[in-house]
């Protein structure tokens, strides 16, 4: 009989995966946007700028579609990075932390604080030019908001991460609704039509029980592709495609059980004695029986959700920090924009999202997770003021091509940094008391 070893794998299992792989991915986030300001104010930033505008075509029968790698970045990778997110929205409302009304009450609170709070602060202390970007401090960067938290703070408590993940997610939905809803150009309506008959064809995939990943992914590429030519942005066509990704599985987890063991007692039964499962054909069998047996009990929503989290966290994410953080530091020529986005993060995320929670809370309608006091969540509130990645994003949307983008990437980068510092240094004394 073949023995095994006590596993020492964490219990929290997918939820602490996912927390460690956006941790990691956190601290190459710093790195890259860091050697891109680096890069930005040296003499040859010249060359940084050119790379970017370099255009690269996509030829497709009777369409040839050119954008800059920029583009190509901000359009087509960040719609898979939106296609993660869509995903983990999903999840989180079928079983996660947002799947009851308990559960979900004070991150949902606390977001909708979070993103009004800044916006309103923007459009007091902004122009009457410059409202467009409304939007830039009400968004937080889940990446680096988790990466600072297990910095500072490994062995805080599980329900303040956990807050702060779903309050993230519940702020990237809002994020989603506010680029879709205001930042979306002229609409070509063939397109659009076109994109609509491309999700309901996904959407019946779903409904016939195809649980393949190939069919939504290729039609995901479709669905792209009309949603861009739209006049809609494009990444809008990543969490379009999320939803549409099948939860069911082929067997359940009795099922499943019931053949691993059966398949364990084969792989045991068949042992040559030798301990190379290279010699037993029984055991070859047996291995390749539970990974079809795995591969049926496991959603394509998580295989898909699985697969895509480190080429996000580790290819995405930084290529967009690297072609997006660069901006001459002494060159921002809107004081008012910059002080706008700054304040908007570093005062209203943090005073939004905790008023926000105190008033569910004093209400009845939550309660603080277990462990967690008022100082630690405020110290999250704070770290909900990191916007990098997402407000970045949105301000390419509503500047792009003006010279009030680089005084928004300059309130976004001071403030991220503030509010992050203030943030790790509040958990972190939390987390000792």
């Amino acid at each position: 009989m073949i023995t095994a070893s006590t596993s020492t794998r964490d219990p929290a299992g997918p939820f602490q995966e996912f927390f460690r792989t956006k941790a990691a991915s956190g601290a190459l986030l710093v790195a890259c946007a860091g050697f891109a300001l680096v890069v930005a104010n040296l003499p040859w930033a010249g060359a940084y700028d050119r790379l970017w505008t370099s255009p690269i075509a996509l030829v497709v029968p009777r369409h040839r579609l050119s954008l800059s790698l920029h583009q190509w970045i901000n359009d087509g990778l960040m719609a898979v990075f939106f296609l993660l997110v869509g995903l983990e929205i999903k999840r989180e409302v079928l079983a996660g932390e947002l799947s009851t009304l308990r559960q979900a009450v004070l991150p949902i609170a606390g977001a909708i604080g979070g993103m009004v709070v800044p916006a309103v602060i923007y459009l007091l202390i902004s122009g009457p030019e410059t409202t467009h970007g409304w939007a830039i401090p009400m968004a937080t960067d889940i990446a680096f908001a988790l990466g600072v938290l297990a910095l500072v703070a490994p062995g805080a408590p599980a329900g303040l991460k956990i807050f702060l993940a779903a309050l993230a997610i519940v702020d990237d939905m809002g994020a989603v609704l506010v680029i879709a809803l205001f930042y979306t150009s002229t609409i070509a309506w063939a397109s659009l039509g076109l994109a609509g008959a491309v999700l309901c064809l996904l959407v019946s995939l779903n409904a016939l029980g195809v649980r393949h990943l190939a069919p939504y992914l290729l039609l995901g590429a479709l669905l792209w592709l009309f949603v861009h030519e739209s006049g809609v942005h494009a990444t809008i066509a990543g969490v379009m495609l999320a939803m549409t990704i099948p939860t069911k599985t082929r067997i359940n987890a009795l099922e499943y059980s019931t053949e691993a063991r059966r398949l364990l007692a084969d792989f045991d039964r068949t042992e040559t004695g030798d301990l190379l499962v290279l010699t037993s054909r029984g055991q070859q069998e047996a291995i390749i029986g539970l990974e079809r047996a795995s591969e049926a009990v496991t959603a394509p929503l998580l295989r898909l959700e699985h697969a895509l989290h480190r080429f996000s966290g580790f290819v995405i994410m930084p290529l967009f920090a690297f072609s997006n953080a660069g901006v001459e530091l002494g060159n921002a020529p809107s004081v008012q924009v910059t002080t706008a986005v700054m304040v908007g993060l570093i005062l209203g995320k943090p005073l939004g999202i905790t008023l926000a929670a105190m008033g569910a809370v004093r209400s009845g309608v939550a309660s603080l997770p277990e462990r967690v006091s008022w100082r630690a969540l405020h110290g999250s509130a704070w770290l909900g003021g990191i916007g990098f990645t997402m407000s970045l994003f949105i301000a390419t949307l509503a500047f792009a091509g003006t010279p009030l983008l680089d005084a928004a990437k300059v309130g976004i980068l001071g403030g991220s940094i503030i509010a992050g510092s203030v943030g790790a240094w509040m958990v972190r004394s939390a987390s000792r008391h």
